[in-house]
């Protein structure tokens, strides 16, 4: 039968995964996947023919999501074009399969398998893997299309309809959040940041994205680094030697730095002025004798963790809820792909009656030169009826999909049309 090809090549789903769980930073890095690397990796699983696959890599995780019927050829496809040995990736990754394979991609997408529960930065990045695969592979992968889209409504629901991603949850998140609930007019405070190193770069995002047009300021030991932060955001830096006249106009200080030893202390302090310390260094840069002046307020990360910590905990109460709108999504995915996998049966069924009718109508016709308009409109809607009354009985007994549609083909295309007028 012509439809038995295409029937099980989309429930072929895997997912490779090498994530934080199981390897540190400086392993994820051997397995990290670069855009040079993309096109000839996704030119090689077609051209070896085995299915369609797409890379996600972050910084927490690489990812391989295939339709492949061999998901270890696609790793050995995969291991070849970054230069790594096989057995090192598959010392490290998961692998999953079917129905696990799909679950797994919307945990991830709906931020449960996050370092942080409910960072949903991934969910943007699965979408730029998979239109970079599109772009390389000039048209879509139905199945791989569907579970994509399933995946970025799952997040738009758990965003909505839960709080996973309430809170600070980070600890530079944490502490722009503690500065949009204790000040008042932020927009008016004078902001200084000191060290510009990835816990920098956070906040200043975060104060950009949280605070409208924030009056900050950066400034960093090295210049040349000062400059590019500075650039990036468009915000003014000061040159290190002029911290100290600096503070004496500032309003909110967070130090980020990495020395060794406290840099900022009282002395940084003289005047009466009200001023909010962030110390989001380890260890710490900031003396805590600066509080000896009753106007100068001190946060630091051992304080900010125990809003992430409570921020945690309240994510977490909304687990339940998160599997919960998973699991309604994967049983509607499921459906579908039932569905799709018997599609051609279906199609092959309605297209055989559709065959009768032609001939009976011809028939009908040489022998009495005219065909009822009523007539033809009640034969496409009994067609219609049967074809809907096949399709419903073999997605609800998938198992005996295969035998029923061979028996109807039996019944309807092997044994003689005629059959039936010739005995009577």
């Amino acid at each position: 039968m012509v439809h038995e090809s295409n029937t099980h090549r989309t429930s072929n789903f895997s997912v490779l995964s090498i994530s934080y769980e199981k390897a540190d930073v400086e392993t994820r890095g051997k397995f990290a996947f670069f855009d040079e690397n993309i096109k000839n990796f996704v030119s090689r699983i077609h051209d070896e023919n085995l299915g369609d696959a797409f890379v996600v890599s972050t910084c927490n995780r690489t990812e391989i999501y295939t339709t492949t019927p061999n998901c270890l050829l696609v790793a050995e496809e995969y291991c070849k074009t970054i230069g790594v040995n096989i057995s090192d990736f598959l010392q490290y990754a998961n692998i999953l399969n079917k129905e696990e394979a799909l679950t797994h991609l919307f945990r991830v997408a709906a931020g449960l398998e996050s370092q942080i529960i409910g960072d949903f930065e991934i969910i943007g990045q699965i979408k730029n893997a998979y239109a970079r695969f599109k772009k390389e592979r000039k048209n879509s992968n139905p199945y791989l299309e569907r579970a994509i889209n399933s995946a970025i409504q799952i997040s738009k629901r758990i965003k909505n309809e839960t709080g996973i991603s309430n809170g600070a949850a980070s600890v530079s998140y944490a502490a722009v959040h503690y500065i949009l609930n204790s000040q008042k007019r932020i927009a008016d405070k004078n902001i200084l940041l000191l060290g510009v190193g990835e816990i920098g770069q956070n906040t200043v995002e975060n104060l950009v994205k949280h605070v409208y047009q924030p009056k900050i300021k950066i400034a960093n030991r090295t210049q040349e680094k000062a400059e590019k932060i500075s650039k990036k955001y468009n915000i003014p830096h000061v040159d290190y030697k002029d911290v100290d006249q600096e503070l004496k106009n500032t309003d909110i200080l967070i130090v980020a730095t990495g020395a060794k030893h406290p840099i900022i202390n009282r002395s940084h302090f003289p005047n009466g002025k009200e001023t909010l310390v962030i110390d989001l260094s380890i260890p710490n840069n900031v003396e805590k004798d600066v509080t000896t002046n009753e106007n100068v307020t001190l946060i630091d990360v051992d304080e900010l963790s125990k809003h992430i910590q409570e921020t945690i905990q309240q994510r977490a109460k909304e687990i339940p809820k998160a599997n919960g709108i998973i699991r309604e999504m994967t049983k509607e995915f499921l459906e579908w792909e039932k569905k799709r996998k018997l599609a051609p049966n279906i199609h092959h069924f309605k297209a055989v009656l559709k065959n009768m009718e032609r001939n009976e109508m011809h028939q009908f016709y040489k022998k009495n030169k005219y065909i009822n308009i009523e007539d033809m409109a009640l034969s496409d809607k009994m067609i219609q009826k049967i074809t809907n009354r096949f399709a419903k009985y073999i997605i609800d007994n998938p198992l005996k999909a295969e035998e029923i549609s061979k028996l109807m083909h039996e019944i309807l295309v092997e044994q003689p049309n005629n059959e039936f007028n010739e005995k009577h």
